[in-house]
């Protein structure tokens, strides 16, 4: 009953901490309102005997007891004397006190569940979905206009000490007009994924493809202010427009489920001249400017700090998390690689390779060369066994894989065939090195995601609160 005192002890220490806070205190107010509540629900275990507590609900309450670290960490952001930096430098705290929200709301269902208990009928509408989220909408207007208005006075007392301080001032105020206008500018979500007309689309002249394959031409474009990517397909199969509308609106619904900052956001898709002999069918979808992760580990262009690493870690598990938890049943990616991940302005992480699937395959003309996943990103289960049922714990591999990568900058068992992959991974059990000034909290998840036992890889929740955990350590060095 260890986990019990632990959370007892995180809920206190999150109630002192929103004592204090200085700024989003209505965020912060509704998380601890949500924490008190699992608090009550975990009281109602104190009482238990040891040994009648089973192993779902010691499971969750130990994570449970992860998630309320990383709710702690998030909070004691607000009430340190560098919060104002911190939120320059940011700018992502409404994402965080999202994630934060949802596992706690996961972490509600996983305990109810589990324990069968009364109190569950009473609580469940602390965490109902349509209430949680217009809370929280609420909360974050009001506390974006008391924070649009700190900015501002914190501009004001930087410009009265601007002969002393120029230098710095100037870079304060960049990073103030970033935040303003990241608050007021309309959010990339709030465009539905749609038909689209095609005069509503921009090209970038000339028109030049930044990306060819067997199947597709990808060109840079606008839409409706947005940066996005133009994908043609050259020679698509002989498909009415009817039929891919149908296909199309049929797994739009899907998609929205979808929505996310670290997953790549499809906007909808565009059919020109529909009514000629040869119509063009294009997919319209976010653009991303640094283009692959592997692209980016790839280059040399960009130097990338232990701290920047472990934040787009934070990134690509939080698009993985977003796709494992979605769905009812169990949703996986079927493909992870880090060439499947997408990197964007300020070197945000984005999952894609998985958005509008049967739409695309509707487009494509099947060919020869299907795609098969790499062998270096296979778990030892597939791997042993070709008829293994593919599933997120093996996905949560082939994750570990990737953060092997963003943590190294190489490639996987580079210059093995798979036969030699296959005696180190399934034979020898082995992982291959990380860098010796690794973080120790981060090389320890990354190595937990490649254990050779799925039952020891950890969920991408976990993943998400413990790398939340890791950020804020390595901002604080």
């Amino acid at each position: 009953m260890d986990s019990v005192e632990t959370i007892l002890s995180l809920a206190s220490k999150i109630y002192d901490l929103v004592q204090n806070v200085q700024a989003n205190k209505k965020r912060c107010g509704r998380v601890y309102e949500r924490v008190r509540a699992l608090g009550d629900l975990v009281s109602s275990i104190k009482q238990r005997s040891k040994g009648q507590t089973s192993v779902n609900v010691e499971k969750a309450l130990q994570e449970l007891s992860i998630t309320l670290k990383s709710a702690q960490e998030l909070i004691r952001k607000f009430t340190v004397s560098s919060w104002m930096k911190r939120i320059l430098n940011s700018g992502s705290h409404e994402d965080e006190f999202n994630n934060v929200n949802e596992r706690l709301n996961d972490a509600f269902q996983a305990l109810s569940g589990a324990l069968q208990v009364e109190q569950g009928n009473k609580l469940y509408q602390v965490f109902e979905l349509a209430s949680r989220e217009k809370e929280d909408e609420l909360d974050g207007k009001e506390d974006d206009t008391e924070l649009k208005k700190l900015l501002d006075d914190y501009m004001k007392d930087q410009q009265k000490k601007m002969e002393q301080m120029l230098k710095d001032f100037e870079e304060v105020k960049i990073n103030v007009e970033k935040v303003v206008e990241m608050l007021n500018k309309p959010s990339i979500t709030d465009e539905v994924i749609r038909m689209i007309k095609p005069e509503e689309i921009k090209y970038e002249y000339p028109k030049k493809p930044f990306m060819t394959t067997q199947t597709s031409e990808v060109y840079r474009g606008e839409y409706h202010g947005f940066e996005v990517a133009i994908k043609r397909y050259t020679d698509p199969v002989n498909t009415s427009p009817r039929e891919i509308r149908s296909v199309f609106n049929k797994e739009v619904e899907t998609m929205r489920r979808f929505e996310s900052p670290n997953i790549l956001r499809m906007f909808g898709i565009c059919v020109q001249n529909e009514e000629g002999p040869d119509p063009q069918f294009l997919i319209i979808m976010e653009y991303c400017e640094k283009g692959s992760l592997r692209q980016v580990l790839d280059s040399d262009k960009w130097k990338l700090s232990w701290n920047r690493k472990a934040r787009m870690c934070l990134d690509a598990a939080k698009g993985l998390y977003r796709l494992h938890q979605t769905e009812k049943k169990s949703k996986v990616h079927g493909s992870i690689s880090s060439s499947k991940f997408l990197v964007g302005e300020g070197f945000t992480v984005k999952l894609g390779g998985f958005e509008l699937a049967k739409t695309e395959t509707s487009l494509k003309k099947s060919t020869k060369d299907k795609e098969i996943r790499s062998v270096c990103y296979s778990s030892p289960e597939t791997l042993n066994n070709i008829n293994h049922v593919y599933s997120k714990q093996c996905e949560m591999y082939s994750f570990g894989i990737v953060l092997w990568e963003v943590a190294t900058r190489q490639k996987p068992f580079q210059d093995c065939s798979s036969k030699d992959i296959y005696q180190k991974v399934c034979k020898d059990k082995f992982q291959e090195p990380l860098p010796d000034d690794c973080p120790p909290e981060l090389g320890s998840l990354i190595n937990a995601c490649r254990a050779f036992d799925s039952f020891q890889r950890p969920s991408a929740g976990v993943m998400v609160d413990k790398l939340c955990s890791v950020v804020a350590q390595l901002e604080e060095q």
